[in-house]
Parts: structure tokens; C-alpha cells; sequence
């Protein structure tokens, strides 16, 4: 064996190893709904339930408003999703491929506000929504998430990526900002909205503690703050182990859903990314 194909063998060794090592967290919490308690806290702990007791799934979906709480939360990141994407994708836009004055500085303020931890907002957050009467409701949890420094500073990478002859093409055939940017730059970086969707949803799907500083409504609740309601506050926490592993499996479904259908194009923005660096 030459010492190229003996590189590849152990390159692929260790990227399994790596994914092996990311994906057991998954396993252990999926197969663990299926164990007892005794089963779960043994020592040395069993990678296998003697036996597969699919009641806990049930009972842990029957005994709380999961339907509801996965739902809400679905609904939520999927409208935040579409608004970042809208709002990202105009100010990027503005920052690479307009000129105005005070450019620079405003793309400085922006890369500043990135800096600014977003429990620092809570407060004033919550006095304006308070006055807007928009808390406790869908309105108040997707307005104040539809904006991210985030989003913008990755939409802008990409833009800075496409040929400035574009849009001046563009622009000769009488076509406005708009639908330059719709028709002509959007879907050449479409892979790069994947990516921000697929770390958007994710992060908006799993959020906690800003849902449940501005709601109150059972009916209201997003995941995170269903499974604290019904485990810690209903008294299960400590005692049903299995219907805790097995609500926490059934809850990320929609994150593998959403997964699945960008993966393909995850990859190729990971391998055009590569290349640009290459060149």
C-alpha cells in the first residue's frame, strides 16, 4: 500500500471516528427512550434495551401537548426563516453592490452590533414589545427574531462572491434593484440561504429563554419551553428518564427533516466555498 492511498485510508478513519463521535449523543438519547430506568442508570450502562418498550414514546406524546409545542415551534422558525432571508438578503445587497455614502460605516456598525450579546436587548426588548401589545403572541416571538447580524454578515459573503458586472448588466437592461437581486444574485448563492436556514430554524426551533421571558400561553409554547413545562414543573424530572430521552428523540425530528432536504445543497456551498479559496 503506497503512502497515498494509506493517507486516504486513515483520512477516512478518523472522519469516522469524528462522526461516530457526533452522532452517539443521538443514538444514546434515541435508544434510551426505549430502556427502563434501572436499564438507563446501570453501570457498566448496555448500548441495547433488553427489550423495546415502545409505550414510552406513547406515553411520553400522550402526556403533554408535544403536537402543539413541535408545531408552534415549527411555525415559528419556518416565518423567522423567510423574514431573515428577506431582510438579509436586501441589506447584504445594499452593502456590496449599491453605493451610498457612509457605506463603510454602516457595514461596521452592523459587524459591531454581532458583538452585542442578545441578553443585553431582553430588557428593551420587552418594554417595547409590552407597549406594542404584541407579548404573549406568534407576532412578538417572529418580530423580534426576523433580523440577524448574523444572517446579514453570511448573505454578505456570498454576494461579495458575485461578479459586480452583473448587476451593472442588469441594471443596462433597465431591470431595478429588486429584481436584480431576486432573479439574477439570489440564485446563484442559493446554497448559502440554505445554509442560513438550516442554522436559523435550528437555532429559532431549540430557543428558550426569549419565548419564555414574552409568553405565558400554555398554547404558546415553543419545544424547549414545553418539555421544561411538563418534566420539571409536572414533577416527572428525575423519575420517567425513558419519556424524557424518548419526548427529547421525537422533538428534533423536523431538525433531521429539514436536514435531509438541504443537505445536497449544503455540500455544494461547502465545496463552492473550497474552491473559491482554492482559486
Amino acid at each position: 500500500m503506497n503512502m497515498t492511498a494509506l493517507s486516504k485510508v486513515i483520512r477516512y478513519l478518523l472522519l469516522g471516528m469524528i462522526s461516530l463521535t457526533v452522532a452517539f449523543p443521538f443514538y444514546w438519547m434515541a435508544i434510551s427512550g426505549f430502556k427502563t430506568n434501572d436499564e438507563i442508570w446501570q453501570f457498566p450502562p448496555t448500548f441495547w434495551p433488553e427489550a423495546f418498550r415502545w409505550s414510552n414514546y406513547m406515553d411520553a406524546w400522550n402526556s403533554a401537548p408535544f403536537a402543539r409545542y413541535m408545531l408552534n415551534s415549527t411555525f415559528v422558525a419556518a416565518a423567522i426563516c423567510l423574514l431573515q432571508i428577506v431582510n438579509s438578503s436586501m441589506m447584504a445587497y445594499a452593502l456590496t453592490h449599491m453605493r451610498f455614502r457612509m457605506k463603510g460605516i454602516l457595514t461596521g456598525l452592523i459587524l459591531v452590533g454581532y458583538m452585542i450579546p442578545s441578553t443585553a436587548v431582553y430588557l428593551p426588548g420587552y418594554l417595547v414589545l409590552s407597549e406594542l401589545k404584541l407579548l404573549d403572541s406568534y407576532t412578538g416571538l417572529i418580530v423580534t427574531n426576523c433580523v440577524s447580524v448574523f444572517s446579514i454578515f453570511l448573505i454578505r459573503q456570498a454576494f461579495l462572491q458575485v461578479s459586480h458586472e452583473l448587476v451593472e448588466a442588469g441594471q443596462l437592461d433597465g431591470a431595478s434593484h429588486f429584481r436584480i437581486l431576486w432573479t439574477i444574485i439570489a440564485p446563484l448563492v442559493r446554497s448559502t440561504f440554505a445554509v442560513m436556514v438550516l442554522i436559523t430554524f435550528i437555532d429559532q426551533y431549540n430557543n428558550y429563554f426569549w419565548p419564555m421571558l414574552i409568553t405565558k400561553d400554555p398554547n404558546l409554547q415553543l419545544v424547549s419551553a414545553g418539555l421544561r413545562s411538563f418534566f420539571v414543573e409536572g414533577g416527572a424530572y428525575g423519575l420517567a428518564w425513558p419519556q424524557i430521552m424518548a419526548a427529547s428523540a421525537f422533538t428534533i425530528a423536523p431538525l433531521l427533516v429539514i436536514f435531509m432536504f438541504t443537505q445536497k445543497t449544503i455540500m455544494q456551498s461547502v465545496n463552492m466555498t473550497a474552491g473559491v479559496n482554492k482559486n
